[in-house]
């Protein structure tokens, strides 16, 4: 009995401690709740915020920055550098006048001459032989006309008597007319040959330097055409040139023939001197342009005692000529080509308005404007290809070297052709 009241008997529950895990479980949920609802809270409003940023800056994107530019006075001075080639002031090909064989050369390769020295000697026996018979011809011809005239003198005494006609003292008179004659074609026929005799030494036509010698002793040499070589073409016995003074010959294009006036000067480097720069001044210029090359030959000159510079060398002619200032520039950048003209982009109350201008000479990285703008306007350095009139832009400031050019630039474009001296130290110590 007793056993079975104690089976049947329920064992007292423990509530105190069921309640306070349930409430702390709650606490943990309503914590959960109020971290989710602030973290939602929290990326709604950064989310809010992210997307009025990216709003302004998408609204600040949209106006295109740009940066101004004040138009600048042209150059004083303007430079360009052009290929040019050297030249004697005067060289001659020298070809022998007389055939024969050459007895002797005297002047070889870089000699310096002086008018009428002796190159070389042509041995001519068969011109020597006609020169003989020719002053012998001479000789018989004067003979005959001193006969003709103490003819003729004798016969004039005796007209008007009975002893000679009228008749035959004409005749005497025209046979000592036509003795002089032949005298005169006779003493021709001398001076010819004499001339002959005279081209058999070949001698220097001006005072200079030997160039060239095409010609050994025992060669043979044909009248009027030089050398016969190998071939059997004809070729100079001698090349001198005086090159006391040089000539300089460029070609212009005719992008830049405005440069051409006798004010222009010009510097030259030449490979065998690095770093020596020879001054050379206006000679002349063509006046027209090559047809083939669209480009204008023009001729400087310079001093050359000290005989530095060769003939055909090879040099760069960096040619400055007189600028206009008055005239203003603006980088090549800052003009846009479309359909409307020519234009540059202006900006008023920070919007752009674009404007038709009138361009001149391009010098490379500049280029005159010729009407449009005022020195006191300001442009837009590189306005984009989708630049409109009447959009707004934002101004931001240059960077100076690269929007705009720096004063040592502006200096180095501007400066002028400096006179260098050219002598055989400077140029050797370069």
């Amino acid at each position: 009995m007793s056993h079975s009241a104690d089976q049947g008997q329920v064992p007292p529950t423990n509530h105190p401690a069921r309640t306070g895990s349930g409430t702390r479980g709650k606490l943990v949920l309503l914590v959960v709740i109020l971290l989710a609802i602030a973290l939602a809270a929290w990326g709604i409003v950064q989310r809010g915020t992210h997307y009025h940023s990216l709003t302004g800056a998408t609204e600040d994107a949209a106006i295109p920055p740009v940066t101004l530019i004040a138009p600048q006075p042209g150059p004083k001075t303007r430079q360009v550098d052009l290929p040019a080639n050297l030249a004697a002031w005067y060289e001659a090909p020298i070809y022998a006048q007389v055939s024969g064989y050459v007895k002797m050369w005297y002047k070889d390769y870089g000699a310096h001459v002086k008018r009428g020295d002796v190159l070389a000697e042509i041995s001519t026996p068969s011109i020597d032989a006609q020169f003989e018979a020719a002053k012998a011809h001479y000789n018989v011809i004067l003979a005959r006309y001193n006969l003709a005239l103490i003819t003729t003198k004798r016969w004039t005494a005796l007209k008007g008597t009975q002893a000679v006609s009228r008749q035959e003292v004409d005749v005497q008179a025209a046979n000592a007319a036509a003795q002089k004659a032949e005298l005169e074609a006779a003493r021709h026929d001398v001076d010819r040959f004499q001339a002959l005799e005279d081209f058999k030494k070949i001698v220097a036509p001006f005072d200079g330097i030997v160039t060239s010698r095409l010609v050994n002793v025992g060669d043979y040499v044909n009248a009027g055409g030089g050398n016969l070589n190998s071939r059997g073409t004809a070729s100079e016995l001698f090349s001198v040139a005086d090159v006391h003074r040089m000539r300089v010959f460029v070609s212009v294009p005719q992008d830049f023939a405005s440069v051409i006036s006798p004010k222009i000067e010009a510097e030259l480097t030449v490979p065998q001197y690095p770093g020596s720069r020879f001054r050379a001044t206006f000679l002349a210029t063509a006046n027209a342009f090559n047809a083939a090359t669209r480009t204008v030959t023009t001729e400087l000159t310079l001093d050359n005692s000290d005989n530095l510079l060769w003939p055909n060398s090879y040099a760069t002619a960096h040619i400055s000529a007189p600028g206009n200032p008055n005239i203003l520039i603006l980088p090549e950048g800052a003009i846009i080509f479309r359909a409307e003209g020519t234009q540059v982009a202006k900006v008023i109350n920070n919007h752009a308005h674009l404007v038709n201008v009138t361009v001149g000479i391009n010098f490379g990285t500049t280029v005159q404007v010729l009407s449009g703008i005022t020195k006191d306007d300001r442009v837009v350095a590189n306005p984009t290809a989708d630049l409109l009139e009447g959009d707004e832009v934002k101004i931001v400031p240059t960077t100076p070297g690269y929007n705009t050019p720096s004063n040592a630039q502006q200096d180095a474009d501007q400066q002028p052709v400096r006179q260098h001296d050219a002598n055989p130290e400077e140029a050797g110590s370069r």
